[in-house]
């Protein structure tokens, strides 16, 4: 009989905890998306949108992946390119561009500039889907600004070039060891790469696509609230595998970030009702506003989450959310802001928030919160990593360096996201669907509607139910 222990799945640098917990993070991140942000946008646009935008969910989380395994992952992880001198900005701007398919490439232990201070302890198809969870989520949420208007076709093809030019460079730069990262930026778990960068194309891509019908902009009610309940509640939730697993590792931080998360999202939660109540035309209490403010703080805790304490948590979630607060409230009536028709305002709850948080960390990061290695006795090892803001360390470095990967991150985002939307919008002979089929919406687009009526489940228009035998 065959020693079975020669036969163990168990790679001698595999630690299974911090497998699990990174394919569970992962999972819990793609949640996010499936269902979480289709059912949580579906519910928030007009009941004839309902289905287009669920199925733009599902259609650019298919792309991204494609986009990821053939070329993404290794532009943003794997070996840097050095399209330059060692030390400059482009020796550092991209990896190569190759696809991750062979069983030695995905069984074989991750290595990526992301780790340079320990080793990664799960294989790289761990670490490869993981950080394609947080792409796929990308275009999905600046999808929430160009709803009721794109064309499917134009959306198939934004998805690849977007997640390619802007998306896997801002990924490398800032966290695939690249420039800004060599530099000392830091971004915890997306803040910039993710959520700023999303609230940015979000603003220029509804800009270069143009309003939608003024009818839809009148009436812009939700279609169902209980949908933006279900929604948002899987966000939040999935958001401790968004931040709980960017440490890598099952281990204290990755506790902290998930504590430190909730603590920032429900102050976001009560600030935003707060100044609904207090300061809004209506001076009441609404569930869209409780959820905005839920947003705009799991938005701004996401740079910081495991380098922040918990009263700096507080103090993220109420920052944060009173900017966009103000910012949603009088700057959006300005220009602009004022001209820019972004469905969902993700320029306010993911641009604004994500840009704030960021800031932040250059300010309220404590250097107790140690992400690799811990003081102490019972911990062993001498090194550890941590970042220090201006309130504990005296310093503006950190702050200095936050704000030029914003700068970056806001530049290359908008530029990037004007030339794709116009390349694409040239493909397929304009971005906008056709007045006629706007004024309809999903069933003209799909053939399909959310709560098709009568019953039976045949749309309205099909020929089953103008028929004249159909009672």
């Amino acid at each position: 009989m065959l020693d079975a222990a020669a036969y163990l799945p168990y790679p001698k640098w595999l630690n299974p905890a911090d497998n699990t917990w990174q394919i569970t993070a992962a999972t819990l991140v793609g949640l996010m998306s499936l269902p979480g942000l289709a059912v949580l946008y579906g519910g928030l646009v007009r009941k004839k949108w309902i289905v287009n935008t669920m199925f733009m969910c599902f259609a650019g989380f298919s792309l991204t992946l494609l986009v990821w395994m053939l070329w993404g992952y290794n532009m943003a992880f794997g070996p840097i390119s050095h399209f330059g001198s060692t030390g400059s900005f482009w020796s550092g701007f991209i990896g190569h561009f190759e696809p991750l398919a062979t069983a030695s490439s995905e069984q074989g232990q991750a290595v990526s500039g992301a780790n340079s201070l320990v080793p990664f302890h799960f294989p790289t198809a761990t670490l490869a889907y993981f950080q394609f969870v947080f792409a796929a989520i990308t275009p999905l949420l600046f999808l929430g600004g160009l709803v009721g208007r794109i064309k499917f076709k134009a959306w198939l093809l934004i998805v690849p070039l977007w997640i390619t030019t802007v998306y896997c460079v801002n990924a490398c730069l800032l966290w695939g060891g690249g420039f800004f990262a060599q530099k000392g930026a830091v971004d915890y778990s997306g803040g910039y790469v993710i959520h700023l960068s999303a609230g940015v194309a979000a603003f220029v891509g509804a800009w270069v696509l143009g309003p939608r019908r003024w009818q839809d902009r009148e009436n812009a009610f939700p279609s169902n609230l209980m949908m933006v309940a279900v929604g948002a509640g899987i966000l939040w939730l999935g958001w401790n595998g968004f931040n709980g697993g960017d440490p890598f590792y099952a281990g204290a931080d990755a506790a902290a970030a998930v504590l430190n998360t909730n603590v920032a999202t429900a102050c976001g939660v009560l600030t935003w009702v707060f100044w609904d109540m207090f300061l809004s035309k209506q001076k009441k209490p609404t569930f869209l506003g409780a959820i905005n403010g839920m947003i705009c703080g799991l938005v701004a805790i996401t740079p910081s989450a495991g380098w922040v304490n918990g009263v700096g948590a507080i103090c993220v979630g109420v920052i944060a959310t009173t900017i966009v607060w103000f910012a949603w409230t009088f700057l959006s009536k300005c220009r602009p802001f004022s001209k820019v028709d972004d469905a969902l305002g993700v320029v306010y709850t993911h641009g604004f928030a994500g840009l704030t948080g960021g800031l932040l960390v250059g300010i309220l990061a404590d250097p107790r919160m140690v992400e690799y290695g811990v003081h102490g006795a019972d911990f062993k090892g001498t090194g550890n990593f941590h970042v220090a803001g201006w309130f504990f360390g005296h310093s503006f470095h950190q702050l200095w360096e936050q704000f030029l990967a914003a700068v970056w991150v806001i530049c290359w985002t908008a530029v990037l996201t004007f030339i794709v939307f116009k390349l694409v919008g040239f493909l397929v002979g304009g971005l906008r669907e056709k007045d006629d089929v706007l004024a309809i919406g999903d069933l003209a687009i799909h053939d399909e509607e959310a709560f098709p009526e009568p019953t039976f489940g045949e749309p309205v228009g099909s020929a089953s139910h103008t028929h004249a035998d159909n009672v």
